[in-house]
């Protein structure tokens, strides 16, 4: 084997082909409504990491679970990523009528690209999060919130930080 690239290999770099069954695919027994997305802060440092709130809430008539995904996308990249990166997800009890805001921290590290080394790069981020990957078509009904985020600073790379 000479060709060691992804491209082509796995789901994450495919066109616009969908898996499937992707990740976070399934069924619930009552429904779920993501609200509040906040990313704080929306301009950040190249080394800093973003803090990430959403709110999450069971508008079904059954106590339920679920799992809350959290993807990265690039806008421009110096070098191949996927169409998004899986950076935090948690498994959450709501009750039915309850809503819960979730925090989670998105490290600089996680935003690090490999050219021939792993690099921080400036530049714009998409971050989604909901119960399935973003443009997902599912039969069960969930919704993706996306917010965008800068990063700014000159590229270096991620050991320096």
């Amino acid at each position: 084997m000479e060709n060691y690239t992804m491209e082509g290999r796995t789901y994450r770099y495919y066109g616009q082909e969908a898996p499937l069954y992707p990740f976070g695919y399934g069924l619930s027994y009552t429904t779920f409504r993501y609200r509040d997305l906040v990313l704080n802060p929306p301009v950040l440092p190249i080394c800093a990491n973003l803090s990430v709130s959403v709110v999450l809430e069971n508008t079904g008539q059954r106590d339920g679970e679920e799992v809350v995904q959290l993807y990265l996308r690039w806008e421009q990249s110096s070098v191949p990523v996927p169409r998004w990166q899986l950076v935090a997800f948690r498994r959450v009890a709501v009750p039915t009528g309850r809503e819960i805001k979730l925090l989670f921290q998105v490290a600089a590290e996680q935003r690090a690209v490999w050219a021939q080394d792993w690099r921080l790069e400036p530049g714009t981020f998409t971050l989604f999060a909901g119960g399935q990957q973003p443009g997902q078509q599912t039969r069960a009904p969930s919704e993706v919130l996306s917010e965008r985020f800068s990063v700014t600073g000159t590229a270096r790379p991620l050991r320096s930080c």
